[in-house]
């Protein structure tokens, strides 16, 4: 069992909790996820590490409830207790294996939409230990949805905050606060974007017309987490490739925004899953390539 250190509601439906996982806590880098059940029987949910302490050995998630199985996390009191968590699984950020005095000579921006927020902070987290400051955009619908702004703020080098109703910060989508920061003269060397699939696609097609090297991240599209269940399949330059394994981090500018999304949607129902089995053939299913 895996006691629940901290539980508290950041925002309209979006929630915090700190876990007891020493092992996690212990081997986990940015950009890396994890998989939580609340029970014996439960779903399998697949949530990117938002932080960690490795000396207390506890890791923090950040959630929105979106349906059964995050609507009973959201019960979970302090004091209670997953059932198991399983981790750290996928790939660190990129960024990690880069040498400290190579990334300080680096403009590097972050664009984070809505609970995407919450696994951007590691990596700005990390950059500020090393000595880096990056630039860090944050989207929200409305002010009432922002989440980690003081907890960003402390890291990162400039902190951009947008609404799309204009009821708090600048007003707009990130894409017009990145087209102001250009404007204004700023050059960035990678922009690293998470969040909504909708807002990585139209950022991936912004920074590709500015020249701008960009990382996203496929987490949203997870299911299982571990290669076997073939939701998370993509195209990325033309090959296939599985955001669990292989990612969850891909080149945005090669990544088939509209592919993955209309796939999204129909694996949620029986018919799409054997439609999609049909249509993709010996590459549909399993990101181990084992199975058949």
């Amino acid at each position: 069992m895996y006691r629940i250190i901290e539980a508290r509601n950041l925002a309209a439906n979006i929630y915090q909790m700190i876990v007891e996982a020493p092992r996690v806590a212990k081997k986990c880098m940015p950009g890396q996820f994890l998989i939580v059940r609340t029970g014996p029987d439960s779903e399998r949910i697949a949530l990117t590490i938002c932080d960690y302490d490795r000396e207390k050995g506890t890791i923090t998630i950040v959630f929105q409830t979106v349906g059964a199985s995050t609507e009973v996390m959201s019960k979970l009191k302090t004091g209670d207790s997953f059932h198991d968590v399983v981790g750290p699984l996928g790939r660190p950020s990129e960024l990690i294996d880069e040498p400290a005095d190579e990334l300080k000579k680096k403009n590097i921006l972050f664009v984070a939409g809505g609970v995407g927020t919450a696994p951007v902070y590691p990596q700005v987290k990390w950059l500020h230990e090393q000595g880096v400051a990056a630039d860090v955009i944050v989207g929200a619908k409305t002010k009432d949805i922002l989440i980690l702004e003081d907890e960003m703020k402390a890291v990162a080098g400039n902190l951009y905050v947008t609404t799309d109703d204009g009821s708090y910060g600048r007003s707009g989508m990130v894409t017009k606060v990145i087209e102001d920061l250009v404007g204004e003269g700023k050059k960035y060397d990678v922009c690293i974007a998470i969040g909504p699939m909708i807002m990585m696609k139209f950022v991936a097609k912004l920074t590709k017309e500015l020249n701008i090297p960009t990382i996203v991240s496929m987490n949203p599209i997870m299911v299982d987490g571990t290669g076997m269940c073939g939701a998370c399949r993509i195209i990325v330059g033309g090959e296939v490739k599985f955001a669990c394994v292989d990612g969850p981090e891909f080149d945005g500018h090669l990544v088939d925004f509209d592919g993955a999304m209309k796939r999204s949607q129909m694996y949620k129902t029986e018919e799409g899953k054997k439609l999609l089995e049909l249509q993709e053939g010996d590459t549909h299913h399993g990101g181990c390539g084992n199975c058949n």
